[in-house]
Order: C-alpha cells, then structure tokens, then sequence
C-alpha cells in the first residue's frame, strides 16, 4: 500500500514547489515593472513668461520623457512670429541671450523628463519684445508634427 502512495505524494509535492515558485518569481517581477508613462500617454507642459527679463520657462508635467532634438519651438508675441527663433538645443543663438538652462542647452541631458524645467531668454536683437500683458505663443512641434501648445500672458 505505502508502494502505491508514492507516485502520488511525490506529484503533490511538486505541483506544491511549483506552485510556490511561480508564486515567488511572480511577486519578484511586479516590482521591476516599469511605472514610467508609456510612450503613448499625453505629454503635458506648463509656462511662464517674465516681461521684465523676457525669459520663458517651460516645465514637463506628465508624460513620457521627450528627447529634445527632435524638437522644434516657435514663439510668437501678440500674434507675431519672432523675427529668430530658437533652434533647440543651444545655448548661444541670434536673438537669444546664452542663458539657456535645462535640456534646452545642449551640455544638458537631452531627455526632457517630467518635473524639470528649461528656460531661454530673449535678447534685445528679437523683435517684437515681450511686454507687460503680451500674449505670447509657444509651439512646440516634434518631427514636424504639433506637440504642444501654450498661450501664456507676460507678467
């Protein structure tokens, strides 16, 4: 009789450490998940526009990191196009100030990620200027396709 338990035992058991296993490698894995946003999640930006420096600074709310040199940006002040727009990334360019920070100045980390921020500043060779009350535009297109869209008020 003891004989004939055997098999049965034996397979119980197995089935047992395998179920405990798979329990176990289970449980490991879900902390390696990826919590990041997927690729697909909607990138969100806010700003704000400084009259009296004439800087813009743009913050990545949600979303996935975006690399920033597939990026385009176009600024327009009360409806009118900057007479240079900014090339990204850089840090020294016509109609800018060499104060560029964040992932928008080429010595930085390109991967703009959620929670950073990134800044440039307008020079006196742009026109138009920004004021006190001006409606200001940003733009933001990625491989030529529109990405984001910001209408901020200088203050």
């Amino acid at each position: 009789m003891a004989r004939a338990l055997s098999p049965v035992v034996g397979l119980t058991l197995l089935i047992g450490i395998t179920v405990t296993l798979g329990t176990v490698v289970g449980l490991g894995t879900v902390g390696l998940v990826d919590t990041a946003e997927s690729p697909d999640s909607p990138v969100r930006v806010s700003g704000s526009v400084s009259a009296q420096t004439g800087t813009i600074t743009l913050r990545h709310e949600a979303g996935p990191p975006i690399d920033v040199r597939e990026l385009t940006l176009r600024i327009e002040i009360d409806g009118q196009p900057l007479e240079h727009q900014p090339p990204i990334p850089f840090f020294s360019a016509t109609g800018f100030r060499s104060e560029t920070s964040g992932p928008f100045n080429p010595s930085a980390d390109p991967r703009w990620t959620v929670g950073e921020r990134t800044s440039l500043r307008l020079a006196g060779t742009n026109s138009p200027s920004i004021k006190d009350g001006s409606a200001v535009t940003v733009r933001i297109d990625r491989h030529g396709q529109p990405l984001i869209r910001l209408e901020l008020v200088a203050a």
